[in-house]
């Protein structure tokens, strides 16, 4: 869309039905992990429903970058809280999970009853290249609309540099780079201003509904009594689910599934790969809820279907269920599992949004509050093109180890479908969903001819 033909009046109000089929659509069509998922929303919320303007969706996203737990939903959950309030933020954030979970308990109870499936399998062999084109572009999307010069740029490099050769932890990149935007936003303000009132960048687009300078809506201003309320109504939601569950602590093991993942779900700075060795230790060796092997398959499902990786939990609470015979009849055993594991790893992310949104919302425009958010959002971007890389890493040399980084044979066919992948969204701008569905069908028909 050219400046010229860019709407000059902002979108209507989209009822609380309306916003619900686009939340449950894109429940759906969430793959390719965090940045695919941040990528779609700015697609469709910031360029062509314009219900949000990139400022203001910059600054929810830096926020949510700082907070533990996935991102892209707990992006979801402020966008449709600033617009709906507290339903809003309800109905996007179930609606982001809600298709994943459906269907990982459905391939769960397919695994443990039918084993590998060959037609399975070939489909996330061609979707894993695809993914990988996903990620990168979608690192390009982002870095191009918050790397502004040359400071910022650097902090991405950085930020590359430090996950990827020295392995250092994301929190530890969030740190660094808060500090060297609070830093920065003294000394050079010009280098670390998220925007203009009225950015370029957002020019193209058209006013939005909530634009750079809509005032906060009422239900969204930060009070201390409201804060207050929030948290104990939280507080009393996850003492009582943990209450319900205590009968199962030793027949079952759900009060312990309870606990683990409300310990998990504060870990998850830097998004599901960072939390993945704490669930590997405790659900594969300390609970013994699943195997080692069957935690790399869930892995493999949890990347190549919709919603959050953070979903993986929802697998390995299917799969400890029935480990445990939470019930007698499996299948109950399985969703009970995996209704327990996902309820207590989202929790927390509608009480960071809900509870601390309102307080966010009152520091935008402020520089000591936006430079260091800014920095982060900078250092995001290395982060993004080093999963990228391990991505890429592990499909095109799917029998590499840490200890042997190219060890076995290079697989083209993987290469070539995320070249023609690149091609199809850099040149003929394709959306995201058919790339995957048509590498998805690739993959299917590649399971019976190879």
């Amino acid at each position: 869309m050219t400046d010229s033909a860019a709407p000059t009046t902002p979108p209507s109000n989209p009822t609380l039905g309306e916003a619900c089929k686009y939340w449950l659509k894109l429940g759906f069509i969430s793959f390719g992990g965090p940045a695919g998922q941040i990528a779609m929303m700015h697609q469709e919320l910031v360029e062509r429903r314009r219900w949000i303007s990139e400022h203001r969706y910059l600054h929810a996203l830096n926020f949510c970058m700082l907070l533990p737990g996935p991102e892209a939903i707990q992006l979801a959950i402020y966008i449709s809280w600033l617009m709906h309030g507290v339903r809003g933020a309800i109905m996007a954030g179930v609606l982001f999970f809600m298709p994943a979970f459906v269907l990982l308990s459905l391939l769960a109870g397919l695994y443990l009853g039918y084993g590998n499936v060959p037609a399975v399998q070939g489909i996330f062999y061609a979707i894993k290249p695809a993914v990988v084109t996903v990620v990168l572009f979608a690192a390009w999307r982002i870095g191009s609309r918050s790397i502004k010069n040359e400071v910022l740029l650097g902090i991405a490099v950085l930020a590359f540099i430090g996950i990827f050769f020295f392995k250092i932890g994301f929190p530890w990149i969030v740190l660094a780079a808060s500090i060297l935007g609070a830093i920065g936003g003294k000394l050079m303000p010009n280098k670390f201003k998220a925007g203009s009132s009225h950015g370029t960048r957002n020019k193209s687009y058209g006013p939005a509904l909530i634009d750079n300078d809509t005032p906060t809506p009422a239900h969204a201003k930060f009070s201390w009594g409201k804060l207050t309320v929030t948290l104990a109504i939280f507080v009393a939601i996850w003492a009582l689910a943990m209450l319900a569950l205590r009968g199962h602590g030793e027949h079952g093991n759900l009060y312990d599934m309870g606990g683990f993942f409300s310990k998990a779900a504060f870990l998850t700075i830097g998004g599901a790969y960072a939390v993945l060795p704490y669930v590997y230790q405790g659900a594969v060796e300390h609970y013994t809820w699943l195997s080692g092997p069957q935690m790399m398959d869930g892995l493999a499902l949890g990347e190549s279907t919709p919603g959050p990786l953070i979903m993986i939990v929802t697998w390995v609470g299917y799969l400890g269920g029935v480990a445990k015979h939470a019930f007698d009849n499996p299948i109950a055993a399985g969703l009970a599992g995996a209704a327990v594991a996902t309820f207590f790893t989202f929790l927390p992310s509608f009480l960071f949004i809900l509870a601390a949104g309102p307080l966010v919302e009152s520091t935008r425009g402020e520089l000591k509050f936006t430079a260091p958010l800014t920095a982060i959002t900078a250092a995001v971007v290395g982060v993004i093109i080093n999963l990228a890389t391990f991505f890429a890493w592990h499909t095109f040399w799917p029998k590499s180890t840490e200890a042997a980084p190219f060890a076995g044979s290079f697989d083209a066919i993987p290469m070539v479908i995320a070249i023609a992948s690149f091609i199809a969204l850099w040149k003929y701008k394709a959306d995201i969903m058919k790339v995957i569905g048509v590498c998805a069908m690739f993959g299917l028909l590649y399971s019976f001819i190879a």
